[in-house]
């Protein structure tokens, strides 16, 4: 689907538009790369403030604030955009357009009002399906067979405002958070050029949402990475390709915390009679785990200030044996008389 925003007029098939950009992650590398090689002109980036990072908690930069001086772009960096000064420094750039790709600030109402065509944002997910600060993660985590990248016309509303273009992109069984956002960033420069080029070409036309297909992609939490064996192995599965690369999934071996970097799920393995979380084969091909349905082979493990390692790799440096019981840290051990699912 592809919906187009309607242009103010005074715009031709040659103009080079004067772009002002809001980014901070490596998300929106590869549109600011395309903005930069394209005829249209970056006058200022905006980016969130340097955070600390790393072992040391040094104050680091943002990957776009990186980029920005590379090019030697003017760079903004508020706490907040709401002070009137902010208002005004962003009007004295004269944009045309504002481009947002998870940027990290709220935009309030008067500063969308000060490019002259509006604030375009670059949203991960076809509209109206995952709204909110994770919508990658939670695509994933769901089992969706596809999602996609938004080019939306911003509102005062958390991702509700008018679509201008729609670019599906298919989520593959073996794709991980990463895999999937690397895609998704490169598909969000191309569709954001196409954007432009048809603003320029007076050929945009809104689409408005249908909020009754919104869902909301909350942050994720790393409290919620610990694995919960009573669920299902196949959204066990999604769930630990969609915390790769963080937070990462996670779950307790002897008291030791383990983080599950891959998994396969067996949905036709297992029993309804052995406890949830017992591990049931330790081979070279992997830790089969019983879940509340089917049984999941781990893959790749990594204990607490070790490397990542294959399971035959990780099995000469551990002992797992059949029988063991993996679990969350708020999850009791079950005895045998417990109910299962």
């Amino acid at each position: 689907m592809v919906g187009f925003l309607a242009a103010k007029g005074g715009v031709t098939s040659q103009s080079a538009l004067r772009i002002v950009f809001a980014g901070t992650p490596d998300f929106a590398l590869p549109p600011l790369d395309a903005l930069l090689a394209s005829k249209h002109k970056v006058v200022a980036v905006y980016t969130q403030p340097d955070r600390p990072a790393g072992r040391g908690r040094k104050l680091a930069a943002s990957p776009i604030k990186q980029r920005a001086a590379e090019a030697g772009l003017p760079v903004i960096q508020p706490i907040s955009l709401r002070p009137p000064a902010e208002i005004e420094q962003l009007a004295s750039f004269r944009p045309d357009v504002m481009v947002v790709v998870a940027y990290g600030l709220i935009l309030p109402v008067a500063i969308l009002a000060v490019p002259r065509y509006g604030c375009f944002n670059i949203h991960a997910s076809l509209l109206p399906r995952w709204r909110g600060a994770a919508p990658i993660q939670r695509a994933i985590q769901a089992g969706d067979r596809e999602t996609g990248i938004t080019i939306m016309q911003m509102d005062k509303g958390l991702d509700t405002g008018p679509m201008l273009l729609r670019s599906a992109c298919p989520i593959e069984p073996n794709d991980t958070a990463q895999t999937l956002h690397d895609r998704l960033a490169a598909l969000g420069s191309v569709a954001l050029l196409q954007v432009l080029a048809a603003l320029n070409a007076n050929a945009l036309t809104p689409v408005e949402q249908d909020g009754r297909y919104a869902n909301y992609a909350a942050k994720l939490d790393k409290a919620e990475s610990w694995l919960d064996w009573q669920l299902p192995a196949l959204q066990l599965e999604q769930t630990v390709r969609a915390f790769n690369p963080w937070p990462v999934a996670r779950t307790l071996w002897n008291e030791l915390p383990l983080h599950i970097w891959q998994v396969a799920a067996l949905p036709g393995k297992g029993d309804n009679k052995t406890i949830p979380g017992t591990v049931i084969a330790a081979t070279k091909e992997g830790l089969d785990v019983v879940t509340g349905k089917g049984v999941l082979r781990l893959l790749a493990l990594q204990s607490p200030g070790g490397r990542r390692l294959a399971v035959a790799d990780f099995l000469n440096a551990q002992r797992v044996t059949v029988g063991s019981i993996l679990r969350a840290p708020d999850k009791p051990f079950l005895s045998a008389g417990d109910s299962h699912g």
